[in-house]
């Protein structure tokens, strides 16, 4: 089954109202697509290279929609998320090295969401950044604890709507170039010193904690109980929840790139942080345009502060052989660990920009063992059964992986 999907395979005969009843899981995910680091990463992109660098969002998109859709894969064959899985699979030592190193890239998400959040908070309202880092915590931690997977997901599509509803907005603004748009999206470019910029892009759209996440919330609907059809038949399901919430997320990255080129690159200005860019536009298109922005970014950094400590607590009640669950103690202190962990960093950071550079080395440094622990797990007969990849799906998984995990080498190197 797998990646056959991709080639053409999977073709359910759906309605609309079959189709909404599996959707959400994905959008839970995306919200990490399109958190602060996205942001600071694609302003980056527009506002130094234009439209010229779109094509980086479409691959970047393309290997994440492999990369999850192999994730939930795991989760829906086997009824475990990536945590569990490899405590059960991996020797012991090994499996505790490798989510150690996990929970500690879900706290570096969670101080680069945190302080997006805050820079949100800062830019509407001037509160401290220690101030909107605290208040968005706590919230997030409310919501969490109060909603169960059902509520968070419709909270997280109707952030997620928002967010892609401001951003017409925005563009409804700027005069986009939409034929230097439509080559940038497919047409692959070098341009003189845009190699840190286009490692930058992707290393903030294939995240660690995403993949754990993507698998914890489809194994949580125990579909793998109910026999082999419904295997296969929730799997194409879930793709079309994986397809359309990454193309969702490809939109709005896209968008953000399609803002700063028409408005930074346009006028010649190179935008390196979040608050510049807000500061920028409101002389150029008005304080609405820039409220906007704050706000987007605001609901950005706050849901996704809430899947990265979700992301948290999945990882750390699996190293215990047990899924997510609020109401058990191992998921809360895996939460807790999360938010706390960010929240001490934060009061300690000197330079919030300077943060989130040293988070973005962090998720760099781990993301090769999440990806490649993962497609060993899923191309495993003895984990997978009759559902382990297909010699194609590996191929293609392999070759995503190896991109990604060249590329945020050079990010690292690049970084330090």
């Amino acid at each position: 089954m797998g990646l056959k999907t991709l080639f053409g395979k999977h073709s359910p005969k759906l309605g609309a109202r079959e189709i909404l009843k599996y959707i959400g899981p994905g959008f839970l995910v995306t919200v990490g697509f399109i958190d602060p680091g996205n942001w600071a990463s694609n302003v980056a992109a527009g506002s130094q290279f234009g439209y010229a660098l779109l094509w980086m969002v479409t691959l970047s998109t393309f290997m994440l929609i492999v990369l999850q859709h192999n994730a939930a894969h795991l989760g829906i064959a086997t009824g475990l998320c990536l945590s569990e899985s490899a405590t059960k699979h991996f020797p012991k030592p090994a499996s505790r090295i490798f989510l150690t190193s996990a929970m500690l890239a879900s706290v570096s998400t969670a101080l680069a969401e945190i302080l997006g959040a805050a820079i949100g908070l800062n830019m509407l309202f001037g509160l401290p950044l220690t101030v909107g880092a605290a208040i968005t915590a706590v919230l997030a931690c409310v919501m969490l604890i109060t909603n169960g997977y059902k509520k968070l997901e419709v909270w997280i599509i109707g952030f997620v709507s928002l967010i892609g509803l401001a951003f017409i907005f925005e563009l409804s603004l700027v005069p986009v170039q939409w034929g230097e748009a439509a080559k940038g999206w497919v047409v692959p470019s070098l341009p003189a010193g845009s190699l840190p910029v286009i490692m930058s892009v992707l290393g903030a759209v294939v995240m660690p904690h995403n993949i754990f996440l993507h698998s914890e919330i489809i194994q949580s609907r125990q579909w793998n109980i109910e026999g082999d059809e419904v295997i296969r038949k929730q799997l194409k399901y879930e793709f079309i929840d994986t397809l359309a919430a990454m193309l969702v997320g490809w939109a709005i990255n896209s968008a953000i790139i399609l803002v700063a080129a028409a408005v930074f690159h346009a006028s010649s200005t190179v935008v390196t942080d979040l608050p510049q860019a807000e500061a920028t536009l409101k002389p150029l298109l008005g304080n609405a345009a820039g409220v906007v922005f704050a706000l987007a970014l605001l609901l950005a950094g706050f849901s996704s502060s809430i899947t990265a400590a979700m992301a948290g607590g999945s990882i750390f009640a699996g190293i215990f052989r047990e899924p997510f669950d609020m109401a058990d103690s191992h998921s809360r202190i895996g939460i807790i660990i999360t938010f706390s962990g960010a929240l001490i960093l934060v009061f300690f950071l000197n330079d919030p920009f300077q943060g989130i550079i040293w988070s973005q080395i962090a998720l760099s440094l781990q993301l090769p063992w999440t990806i490649f622990s993962l497609i060993s797990l899923t191309s495993s007969k003895k984990v997978m059964g009759k559902f382990s990849n297909t010699g194609r799906d590996k191929i293609v998984l392999w070759l995503s992986a190896a991109i990604v995990s060249v590329l945020n080498i050079m990010l690292l190197v690049q970084m330090l």
